[in-house]
């Protein structure tokens, strides 16, 4: 009888499956958990005491929540201009002049925006490099978590008033 070639895999494959069941359950190291891998004795846990960021780096945040609100000013200031020039391009068409007036003063408070953001990403900066020093983070945070809610405000606005040029 001779073997077809398209039995030798499943005879190889066979031989591979026996080869693994026929080891013997002494050959193996134990899993249990070691002596050297016991814990021989713990450490008092010290306790935590808060390190507060420097003064200097609490007034810098503050510097860059001024700006953010000045920058917001800006944009509020310019907002009502912007609405009305919205408002005249509703109905023209792409590329006409009033349109192109409308993208001109949503493009300010783009700007305007763009310095919050700014203002809002030193803020995060601030925070994260007084997270990563063990610093407290709270007086940080309690300033950008307001000029946050602020820039996402500017950002609703702005998604608004660019949807009504569509």
């Amino acid at each position: 009888m001779t073997m077809q070639p398209r039995q030798l895999p499943i005879l190889a494959a066979s031989l591979l499956l026996g080869a693994c069941a026929s080891s013997s359950a002494g050959d193996y190291p134990s899993l249990a958990i070691r002596d050297a891998e016991r814990a021989a004795g713990t450490f008092a846990v010290e306790p935590y005491v808060p390190v507060y960021p420097a003064p200097a780096t609490v007034a810098s945040a503050e510097d860059f929540a001024r700006q953010a609100r000045a920058a917001h000013n800006a944009f509020l200031a310019a907002l009502p201009a912007a609405r009305s020039r919205v408002n005249a391009a509703r109905g023209g068409g792409v590329g006409s002049e009033a349109w192109s007036v409308a993208q001109v003063a949503v493009a300010t408070l783009e700007r305007h925006r763009g310095q919050a953001m700014v203002a809002l990403a030193e803020l995060d900066r601030i925070y994260t490099a007084a997270g990563a020093e063990g610093q407290e983070t709270d007086a940080v945070q309690g300033l950008r978590g307001p000029i946050e809610t602020l820039v996402a405000e500017e950002n609703a606005v702005i998604a608004q008033l660019l949807s009504a040029l569509r």
